[in-house]
């Protein structure tokens, strides 16, 4: 089976058809997925679906272009939740965020919610976006943070981090213009990857441009398995060994 370890079913572009996409996604071998968090308005839908279905599990924590609406209590009144696997997304984009005092302030948060996670024994979800340096100095500071680079950037420098955190795969890897990344990823250790979609966004090839749903995840599955050179069926076995061993699911 695949589980997609990052995908946004609380978003607002699910809100019609919700329960046809993870019924469309379990028709394509997707058996498991998880919802991290991402806009603070969108974390109640999330909890919902997690109670509604026994393989939907999410993560608390704010996005760093959301971290305005940052509080401590919107991480802690659900990381207790028997559902709650992870703290995340969380980190640093600074593609949208120019400002150097908005920076600071991501970075300010970044930190809180990696101390939040370690506390509660949680691994985190990490948004890496144009922010790579400083990204790497943080995760540095705390030796005992584990987790996965969500929609991993094909930066190598955080391959230096590969003892304890994972690197997450979706759909950018199908695109022509991904070169880099696929000369990357065979660096990467394959008890490190996990496939995503961050469905809604970044559709895989051949359905750029469309909504993304996790039923997408067979196309990462097949990329992968091209560049390892071995049968889609071990590569599903290898990243889902992996998920449940990050996730505790």
């Amino acid at each position: 089976m695949i589980i997609d370890t990052h995908t946004h079913l609380d978003n607002e572009k699910f809100k019609n058809d919700v329960d046809e996409v993870i019924e469309r996604a379990v028709k394509h071998n997707v058996k498991k997925f998880i919802i991290p968090a991402a806009d603070p308005k969108d974390l109640k839908k999330a909890v919902e679906l997690s109670e509604k279905y026994n393989n939907i599990y999410f993560g608390v924590g704010v996005h760093p272009v959301d971290i305005e609406k940052y509080e401590d209590e919107l991480l802690l009144e659900y990381i207790n939740h028997p559902k709650c696997v992870a703290v995340g997304e969380i980190g640093l984009d600074y593609y949208w965020v120019k400002e150097k005092e908005k920076r600071e302030k991501q970075k300010e948060f970044f930190k809180r919610q990696i101390e939040i996670a370690l506390r509660y024994n949680k691994p985190i979800i990490i948004h890496v976006r144009d922010a790579t340096e400083d990204t790497y100095k943080i995760i540095k500071e705390y030796s005992n943070a584990r987790g996965v680079f969500h929609c991993f950037n094909a930066a190598e420098q955080l391959l230096d981090f590969s003892d304890r955190f994972y690197y997450g795969i979706g759909g950018v890897i199908t695109f022509k213009n991904a070169r880099k990344l696929v000369n990357v990823f065979p660096k990467i250790p394959k008890e490190r990857v996990l496939i995503e979609t961050d469905a809604p966004y970044l559709t895989p090839h051949p359905f750029r441009g469309q909504r993304n749903e996790p039923m997408y995840t067979i196309y990462v599955r097949d990329k992968i398995a091209e560049l390892w050179e071995i049968p889609k069926d071990e590569v599903e076995k290898i990243t889902t060994d992996n998920a449940k061993r990050l996730f505790n699911i």
